[in-house]
């Protein structure tokens, strides 16, 4: 049991909301009385760095009288609270949800009281009394109406006490709900009945030939509103796999009821949110394709998943999905950004900022805006009457790239990202201090205020200008295409021509090919461009450079004052002796010489 469920179950039924009154500690909050205003009872989720897991437990204002005897382990004496009207309750895969409620009830009746009006005087009465649970038997339901069902009253007969914890109850009731699944009636039953955890057991006969009427009537394709416990024990039977034909069926059953029974206003709003917390917890419990557990999963969890998962990955992303899962976490303050004037162009200025910063900080980042993913318990369906007659293996069950659940002897654990480490503080700095920037630089829209505090986000907004402005500056250069692999053709080809120009004396007396003649580059001749080629493949250049009859420090000047507007600096240098190229221009030459005509 988890401190949700018993906060779920005090709203639903004592009508007490959970309450969180610091802001400092979000992990603590409380259940109160809504007349008196009372504490009835102190919720705590705290996080264990040795265990590395969160850990749950709450007091409850019920009396230390459930301390006394033999009374179960997850029982203690109070964590916080002072005096002997609270007890402590440990919660974890081993507490008992029906002792707990039962001792929340307790609580909310101990705080309240009950008042018993007499000639207009009231009497609050300084004792509670709680109900007297009545047990059924097969005796005692053939002598309310000897007309009982013989196939009710055998499956009243199934029902073993054992130990009376929740894990027998609900073997109990699965056991039951086999014997009873093909079973019909035509008894029906019209009162409410409102029950936590309700089950066959708990039922009377008139209640239970109701339920078995009311569930043959439902599957014949008639809905109709029903108790509200009739309906919670349809849905544990469907958990259970009690008229279905598999998990996949389980699931559209689900799914239906869901449709036409919570939506048409029968059922409540927890109802419809049990149900959708059930539906994936069940597909995994069942390894179904991870899609099918995604499109039953809650779409605004699962939309935060993607946006993780994009977030942390920031290179394989498009600008689009970048952009989407930043506004995921920013919300719609960023769609409005006057960036955004020129969509396209304001969807990646915001991607390449995030991808910027997760750069030069070597992905850090993400991790100091929203953690790692840590593994934390989990029970699926364990706010549900559920029983498994195969234990779970050892397996893993990845949902998505930010989830994922492992189960090691029949003990369940999920790895996520926990919102409770998110700084969504740091995060919106980052797009504050890059929209801040990025207006002053388009020169749109009004500017944005300067914060000291975001000073550390500063560099990589301005690193994403630079980077864009140097894209525009390259984008606007010429590019020449200069295809190495065609320079043998043209010598060849100028060979021919030279031969076919000479005499044969000439021919004879030639003993040097000379070389042809290179296209010219921006006013660096063929010879100077040989030069620089040259250089470029690592070879030297002198012997070119004597047989050219020129001056290596000539040749140098040439080829520099070719390439200053591109370039900006000396690409090659000579120190008296060896003509040498500027290596930290190497990849700049070779981009220019090796682009596209434009």
């Amino acid at each position: 049991m988890t401190l949700s469920d018993l906060a779920a179950y005090a709203e639903e039924k004592l009508h007490i909301r959970e309450q969180h009154k610091w802001a400092d500690f979000p992990g603590f909050s409380v259940l109160a009385d809504p007349v008196s205003g009372k504490w009835i009872a102190l919720l705590m989720r705290q996080w264990d760095f040795d265990a590395g897991r969160e850990i749950e437990r709450c007091d409850l204002k019920c009396g230390q009288e459930a301390l006394r005897g033999v009374y179960p382990p997850y029982l203690t004496p109070p964590f916080r609270m002072k005096g002997r009207q609270w007890v402590g309750v440990r919660m974890d895969e081993d507490t008992d949800p029906e002792t707990v409620c039962r001792l929340l009830d307790k609580a909310a009746r101990s705080d309240r009281g009950y008042a018993i009006v007499l000639d207009e005087n009231p009497v609050k009465l300084s004792s509670t009394y709680a109900d007297t649970p009545l047990l059924f038997t097969a005796a005692s339901l053939e002598s309310v109406d000897p007309d009982a069902p013989e196939q009710i009253l055998e499956m009243r007969k199934l029902y073993e006490y054992g130990d009376g914890s929740f894990r027998q109850k609900n073997k109990n009731f699965y056991r039951q709900a086999k014997y009873m699944e093909c079973y019909t009636d035509d008894r029906p039953w019209n009162g409410q009945l409102r029950r936590y955890f309700p089950c066959y057991h708990d039922l009377n006969l008139p209640q239970l030939r109701g339920y078995f009427t009311w569930r043959t009537r439902l599957r014949a394709g008639d809905c109709r509103p029903t108790a509200e416990a009739f309906a919670y024990i349809y849905l544990y039977e469907l958990l259970c796999g009690i008229g279905t034909a598999g998990p996949e069926d389980t699931l559209a059953k689900l799914r239906a009821f869901e449709e036409n029974y919570v939506n048409p206003g029968y059922g409540d709003g927890n109802m419809r949110k049990n149900i959708r917390r059930w539906m994936p917890e069940y597909a995994v419990l069942h390894d179904l394709p991870p899609e099918t557990a995604r499109a039953c999963a809650d779409p605004d969890l699962m939309a935060q998943d993607l946006a993780l998962a994009a977030l942390s990955m920031p290179q394989e992303q498009t600008d689009e999905t970048l952009f989407d899962a930043l506004c995921a976490f920013a919300g719609e303050k960023l769609t409005q950004s006057p960036v955004m004037a020129d969509a396209e162009r304001g969807r990646h200025l915001f991607a390449a900022l995030w991808r910027t910063a997760m750069l030069k900080t070597a992905g850090q980042l993400f991790t100091d805006c929203f953690g790692e993913r840590e593994t934390h318990p989990w029970r699926p369906l364990s706010n549900a009457v559920y029983w498994e007659e195969t234990p779970q293996p050892p397996r893993q069950y990845v949902l998505n790239p930010s989830r994922r659940y492992e189960c090691r002897g029949e003990i369940w654990q999920e790895e996520r990202y926990d919102p409770l480490r998110f700084d969504r503080d740091r995060f919106l700095a980052l797009l504050h201090e890059g929209d801040r920037q990025l207006r002053r630089w388009l020169k749109t829209g009004h500017y944005l205020r300067e914060k000291r505090e975001e000073a550390w986000a500063a560099p990589y907004a301005a690193a994403l200008i630079a980077a864009e402005e140097k894209a525009a500056r390259e984008a606007a250069r010429p590019k020449i295409n200069i295809d190495f692999t065609g320079l043998d053709r043209i010598r060849r080809d100028a060979g021919q021509t030279r031969d076919s120009l000479l005499t044969e004396e000439e021919l004879a007396e030639s003993s040097i090919e000379p070389e042809p003649t290179e296209p010219a580059f921006d006013g660096l001749d063929a010879q100077h461009l040989q030069i620089l080629l040259k250089l470029l493949r690592g070879e030297s250049a002198a012997e070119l450079i004597q047989n050219a009859r020129l001056m290596p420090a000539v040749a140098a000047d040439t080829i520099n004052e070719a390439f200053y507007d591109e370039i900006g600096d000396s690409v090659v240098e000579y120190d008296g002796s060896t003509l040498t190229l500027v290596e930290d221009y190497r990849e700049d030459l070779t981009r220019i010489l090796g682009g596209t005509q434009t």
